[in-house]
C-alpha cells in the first residue's frame, strides 16, 4: 500500500466534512444575500480574499522553491501543487462578487463619481468594464502559468534532466515577476479601491507577503497532519526540514510585520488627511483592539516561539504556531476590509454572522477541492525529492 492509499480513508473523511461545511456555509450565505444583500457581498469579499490568498500563495512559493531550491520545498511540494490547482475554482467563486460591485465600491456609482473630482480623475481605471476585464486577465494569467508549471514539474519527475531543470527555473523566474505584478494590481482593485480616495504603493506587497505567510503556515499544518498519519512520510521528513520551514515561517512573519509597520509609519508621519484617514478609521470606534492583537499575537508571539531552535523541530508545536498564524491572517484581512464599510463621522466596530458563514462556506469548498487534488497525486513526495533517512546529520 503506497502513501496515498494509506491516507485515503482519512483524507476522504476530511474532504466529506469540508464539503458539508462548505455547502452549509454557502447556503447560509444565500439566506444572508436575501436578507441583507450589501452585507453578503462585504462578508463574501472578506472570505474570498483569505482563500484566494492560499491558492495564490501556493503558486508563488512553488515558483520560489524552483529558483532557490532546498529540501524543505520537496516536503511541501504536493501541498503547494494541490493548492495551486484550486485557482480555477477561485475564478468560479469570484463571479458572485461581480454582481456586488455597486454594494462594494463607491466608484461603481455614476452619481457619486459625478459629484467627486478625485473619482472623476480615477474613472479611467476605476470603472466596471475595465475592472471586470482586469479580473478576467488576472485569472487567465494565473491559471495558464499554473497549468504550465505543474505540467513541467510532473515531467521533471519523470525525466529529471539538467535542461528541464533550467527550463523550469527560467520559467519560474519570469512567472514570479508576472505573479507579483498581477497579484499587486488585484489587491489594488479588490481591496484598496474599497476606499478610492486612499492609496498606498506598499499595499500590494502587503497583500502578496501576507498570502505567502498564510500559505507557509497552512503547508506546515497539513504536512504535520500527514506525517502523523503516515509513518514513511514521518521518517523521511526529518526535524531539520521542519526546522527550515519554521525558519521560513519566522522570516515571513518578520517580513509581513516590516511591510505593515513601514506602511503605517510612512503614512502616519506624513499626516496627510487623504492618507491618514485609512488608519484613523481603523484605530477608533472599537477597531483599535485589532491592531494591538495583530502586533502581539500575529507578530510578537510567533516571533518569540520561532526564535528557539527546538520549537521549530517540534512538529506539534510548529503546527500550533502555524494554525495561530492562519487565524490571525483572517483577523488581519477582516481589519483591512470591514472598516471600509463602517467609517464616517463616527466609525464603529461591527461584526455580522455572515463574516463567519462566508469564510466557512468558501473555505469548505476550497478545502474539499484541495483534498481532492491531494488524493490524486501519485506519491506524497516527488520522485526526485532528496529526502532520505540517512540525512539525519543535516541541519
Amino acid at each position: 500500500m503506497n502513501q496515498i492509499e494509506s491516507l485515503r480513508p482519512r483524507l476522504d473523511r476530511l474532504q466529506q466534512r469540508s464539503l458539508i461545511v462548505g455547502v452549509a456555509g454557502l447556503a447560509l450565505c444565500v439566506v444572508g444575500a436575501i436578507v441583507s444583500g450589501d452585507q453578503f457581498f462585504r462578508s463574501y469579499l472578506f472570505g474570498y480574499t483569505f482563500w484566494i490568498g492560499l491558492a495564490l500563495g501556493s503558486f508563488g512559493i512553488l515558483m520560489l522553491h524552483n529558483l532557490v531550491g532546498g529540501a524543505w520545498g520537496y516536503a511541501i511540494r504536493r501541498v503547494l501543487e494541490s493548492g495551486t490547482k484550486t485557482i480555477p475554482l477561485m475564478a468560479l467563486l469570484f463571479i458572485p462578487l461581480l454582481f456586488g460591485l455597486h454594494s462594494l465600491y463607491e466608484w461603481a456609482h455614476a452619481d457619486v463619481v459625478a459629484a467627486d473630482t478625485i473619482l472623476q480623475h480615477k474613472s479611467a481605471y476605476l470603472n466596471e468594464p475595465f475592472f471586470i476585464g482586469r479580473a478576467v486577465f488576472y485569472f487567465v494569467v494565473w491559471i495558464g502559468l499554473a497549468l504550465l508549471l505543474t505540467r513541467q514539474l510532473r515531467r521533471l519527475e519523470e525525466t529529471s534532466t539538467v535542461p528541464m531543470t533550467r527550463r523550469i527555473q527560467n520559467f519560474s523566474a519570469l512567472s514570479l515577476v508576472i505573479y507579483f505584478l498581477t497579484a499587486t494590481f488585484a489587491a489594488f482593485d479588490w481591496m484598496m479601491s474599497l476606499e478610492p480616495h486612499w492609496y498606498s504603493t506598499i499595499y500590494g506587497m502587503l497583500f502578496v507577503v501576507g498570502n505567502v505567510l498564510s500559505t507557509f503556515a497552512f503547508a506546515i499544518a497539513v504536512l504535520v497532519l500527514l506525517m502523523n498519519s503516515n509513518q514513511e512520510l514521518k521518517e523521511r521528513v526529518l526535524p531539520s526540514y521542519l526546522h527550515d520551514l519554521g525558519n521560513l515561517l519566522f522570516a515571513f512573519t518578520m517580513f509581513w510585520a516590516y511591510v505593515a509597520i513601514s506602511q503605517f509609519l510612512i503614512i502616519w508621519s506624513a499626516d496627510m488627511p487623504e492618507e491618514v484617514t485609512w488608519y484613523v478609521n481603523r484605530f477608533n470606534g472599537g477597531w483599535g483592539v485589532i491592531p494591538i492583537a495583530l502586533l502581539t499575537v500575529h507578530f510578537a508571539l510567533p516571533f518569540l516561539l520561532l526564535l528557539m531552535r527546538r520549537n521549530k523541530r517540534n512538529p506539534r508545536l510548529l503546527a500550533r504556531v502555524a494554525v495561530l498564524v492562519i487565524v490571525m491572517r483572517l483577523v488581519d484581512i477582516f481589519w483591512m476590509i470591514a472598516p471600509a464599510f463602517s467609517h464616517g463621522h463616527e466609525p464603529h466596530f461591527s461584526f455580522h454572522w455572515l463574516d463567519i458563514a462566508a469564510p466557512l462556506g468558501i473555505g469548505g469548498i476550497w478545502l474539499a477541492m484541495f483534498l481532492r487534488e491531494l488524493k490524486s497525486v501519485p506519491t506524497l513526495l516527488p520522485a526526485n525529492a532528496p529526502l532520505k533517512k540517512e540525512d539525519e546529520h543535516h541541519g
